[in-house]
């Protein structure tokens, strides 16, 4: 988890990455992965940083241990990045909604501003469930009117020449680029 110390930071609202894999830096060294790219940017706006993902974390669990974060850290901005992991082992896109739904909601509740972001499957899933998948991050930012980023990856995804062995996971060369494509969404919603 990061966090930045000082006084002059000591007052200032975090912003909370809540994430997966994608987010947590997998494979990488945390200076490598975009949250810990982003944490300057946010500096220069007075504003710190925590990230809060863990890898292989799913909708269920993130809906679990989202309320302690929001009470913990009492964020100005979440980046809410799951779902991931729910649409590659199959699970029922409808569960997925309901607790991305659930998150927006608490974090609402909680004062903070949220950006949702998107996430795609890879076609050897079917196109009906692909389809459904994709759909649910729509449907949750239109019913919550929330900004949507509708595919982090969208800047390195079509080259697997930027990706881990796993073909899942981003190598530290692009990390810039995926930072450059979430921060067009997450600056208008710097104060």
């Amino acid at each position: 988890m990061i966090l930045l110390a000082g006084s002059a930071l000591a007052s200032a609202r975090p912003v909370l990455i809540f994430g997966d894999s994608l987010s947590a830096g997998f494979g990488l060294a945390r200076e490598q992965s975009w949250p810990a790219l982003l944490e300057p940017r946010l500096r220069e706006r007075g504003y710190t940083l925590v990230n809060a993902s863990i890898s292989g974390e799913t909708t269920a669990g993130g809906r679990t241990r989202l309320a302690a974060a929001l009470a913990q850290h009492q964020p100005a901005l979440v980046v809410l990045e799951l779902g991931a992991n729910d649409g590659l082992r199959g699970l029922s896109p409808e569960q997925t909604r309901d607790n991305l739904r659930a998150m927006a909601r608490a974090v609402k509740a909680s004062g903070a501003g949220l950006l949702l972001v998107g996430m795609r499957l890879p076609p050897n899933y079917g196109p009906d469930y692909t389809a459904a998948f994709e759909r649910t991050f729509t449907e949750v930012a239109k019913a919550e009117k929330a900004p949507l980023l509708p595919f982090l990856l969208e800047p390195v995804a079509a080259d697997p020449a930027n990706f881990q062995k796993d073909g899942l996971h981003p190598v530290a060369a692009v990390q810039t680029r995926i930072l450059d494509h979430i921060w067009k969404s997450l600056k208008p919603l710097l104060k």
